[in-house]
């Protein structure tokens, strides 16, 4: 796997740090076209289940975010979750999504 960009490695940094702060499963972050990020945790609520790709997206959009350069996903899945990753190209298709593992190494890039 290629060397992120370092403002993409900072993505994966952000959402290893949700992660680890909060105890959830997994960890995101995602980059606005204005340089602006937004982290997440995975949400498990009995009312509400929310991936952390799906919430970092939904912090972004209520903030009024119209696109994304970048998002990244810290997890011990083998794939970025196909909710996540349609939130993401809701905004933007072309955006990168890179998965990595509770380590930061990153695994994936979709």
């Amino acid at each position: 796997m290629p060397e992120l960009q370092p403002e993409d490695a900072k993505l994966v940094t952000l959402a290893r740090s949700a992660r680890a702060r909060t105890g959830a499963a997994e960890g995101a972050a995602v980059r606005d076209t204005d340089g602006r990020t937004y982290v997440a945790a995975s949400v498990g609520l009995p009312s509400l289940k929310l991936s952390a790709l799906q919430a970092a997206v939904a912090a972004a959009v209520s903030s009024g975010v119209e696109g994304l350069e970048a998002a990244a996903i810290v997890s011990e899945g083998d794939a970025v979750e196909q909710e996540g990753l349609a939130a993401v190209r809701d905004l933007t298709p072309s955006a990168p999504v890179h998965l990595a593992g509770p380590d930061g190494t990153v695994r994936a890039t979709v």
